[in-house]
């Protein structure tokens, strides 16, 4: 095996990490206050916390991204000085990103060495890299080809190349933010094996992500923070996903949908053979088929990159398909000559983006700018043909943010000013108050914390109560399964399957997912 880092300054005795009244401010936002933390060694400790909690900050201070205003960091009992990342990665610590920093046209191989080169001669460095590989990968069960390049790997095992990446620099301390967001249920629990084998042998590794369930699996103790301050460090068996749930939000919050059966009605969507190939070629969309009715929510599950964003920019009208599609009984135009996005709207389909800040905002522009957005021609909001009624658009803005709970609710506001929750807020009181007949409702709580999300299920259910139709695309499989009332499982531009909730559980939509049957073996 690899030799382990020897920093013989190291106190076995003492914890791998404790970070003593740390506090970083941006300007006025105060993102860490005082915060002291201890992480025992050999331990999977997981940090939770909503958005802008201050987790992030205070993990890259660890790592060298972000110097502390204040406060000091001990590694194995000794006083460390951790001004860059490269002095995180000599004092043990490795960190695997919520997104991947690999070099997607170099090997698995180059990438592991890459800034590690052991000198100006890149043989010797590759070969010793092989072999350390091989006994990396038999160990950990981090199985993963060398000379694959990155872009022809999976998610999944790309991110085995970031721990491997880690492991290859001696980390003894490894940090994953949000590990789990792009993986199928199948490549989680191996990566929780992974994790596992690692904790068996002495390494410490420290856990940020917003899936209770994945705390509560995997951790040996959680530390909750709230508003850039640390709330408390408790063992995992002595919690509950609903006690993290409570101290993150400061209140109780409902973890589970709370939702009627669906009583579905006529066909809202009729899609038929949908295809859609890009402009590099590539078929994105075979030959789709499918409906959604009034009433009820159809979930599409799929890992991201499967087809779910092509299928929302044709319904949405940005993207051109073959194929038909039918709102209520009427053709929709596929090839972009005769309908767009205004189009639609006037069809009755109202669209939540899945990136919020790329295409459901213009981030530099005010929230009553943003409310008007694709709306801009109701006459409510138009003085005469010539002037918009800008007075009538804050007005309706100020209604739309107190019943969707923005805060703060000033429509004056940049929409850059507001945390990711309230800026999905915003686009949602938009759409959904338009009173569409179908919503195309992409990642809705990507990126938003527990509190946020519970209001948003409540809306989303709300809608389909007053018998709207509601296509969901989420990679969230908790969010599928408690919000839907039907689910379709999408794989590499097909449907592999369609099941009922009920009826199903996530380790066959997994399978689905992953381009099976969805059957064990």
């Amino acid at each position: 095996m690899q030799d382990a880092p020897q920093l013989g300054r190291q106190n076995t005795a003492a914890p791998a990490i404790e970070l003593r009244g740390i506090s970083k401010a941006f300007g006025p936002v105060q993102a860490n206050k005082d915060i002291s933390i201890s992480v025992e060694r050999g331990a999977i400790h997981g940090i939770v916390g909503e958005n802008g909690a201050g987790k992030s900050t205070l993990m890259s201070i660890l790592y060298g991204f972000y110097k502390a205003d204040a406060g000091e960091i001990f590694i194995g009992g000794e006083r460390t000085a951790i001004p860059d990342s490269q002095a995180a990665i000599s004092a043990g610590i490795g960190m695997v990103h919520q997104h991947f920093k690999l070099v997607e046209n170099f090997t698995v191989l180059e990438n592991v060495v890459l800034g590690a080169e052991d000198g100006a001669l890149l043989r010797p460095s590759l070969a010793k890299a092989r072999k350390l590989l091989t006994e990396l990968a038999k160990e950990y069960e981090l199985n993963v080809d060398p000379d694959a390049l990155i872009e022809n790997l999976s998610v999944g095992h790309q991110q085995r190349v970031e721990i491997l990446k880690a492991l290859y620099r001696h980390a003894d301390i490894l940090i994953l933010d949000e590990p789990t967001g792009v993986l199928t249920p199948a490549e989680a629990d191996h990566l929780f094996r992974i994790l596992r084998n690692l904790k068996n042998e002495g390494k410490t590794i420290i856990l940020i992500t917003h899936k209770l369930r994945e705390i509560m699996d995997v951790t040996d103790t959680v530390s909750v923070m709230r508003r850039g301050e640390m709330k408390g460090t408790i063992k995992t068996a002595d919690t509950s996903p609903e006690d993290l749930a409570e101290r993150m939000v400061g209140r109780k919050v409902l973890l589970q949908v709370d939702k009627t059966p669906a009583k579905p009605g006529k066909s809202v969507l009729e899609v038929k053979d949908l295809r859609v190939t890009d402009s590099k070629g590539v078929v994105r969309l075979k030959g789709i088929s499918f409906d959604v009715r009034a009433g009820e929510i159809l979930g599409i599950a799929g890992v991201s990159g499967n087809g779910q964003s092509e299928l929302l920019e044709v319904l949405g009208g940005f993207e051109t398909a073959t194929g038909d599609i039918h709102i209520n009984g009427h053709p929709i135009d596929l090839t972009g000559k005769f309908s767009d996005g205004q189009s639609r709207r006037a069809q009755g389909i109202a669209h939540v983006p899945e990136d919020r800040q790329r295409e459901g905002l213009i981030m530099d522009f005010m929230a009553w700018e943003n409310i008007a957005f694709g709306y801009h021609n109701d006459p409510a909001y138009n003085k005469n043909v010539l002037l918009m009624d800008n007075a009538a658009i804050r007005a309706d803005t100020e209604g739309k943010m107190e019943r969707f709970d923005v805060r703060p609710p000033n429509p004056r506001l940049q929409a850059k000013n507001f945390s990711g929750g309230n800026q999905q807020k915003i686009v949602l009181a938009r759409e959904i108050e338009r009173n569409p007949d179908l919503l195309l409702v992409g990642q809705p709580t990507r990126g938003v914390d527990i509190g946020a999300i519970e209001f948003i299920h409540q809306q989303i259910v709300a809608l389909r109560d007053q018998g709207k139709a509601i296509l969901l695309v989420s990679v969230e499989l908790e969010e599928i399964m408690s919000l839907s009332d039907r689910i379709a499982v999408m794989f590499d531009g097909q449907i592999m399957g369609e099941r009922l909730p009920g009826e199903t559980d996530e380790k066959e939509l997994g399978l689905l997912m992953a381009g099976m049957n969805g059957k064990a073996a």
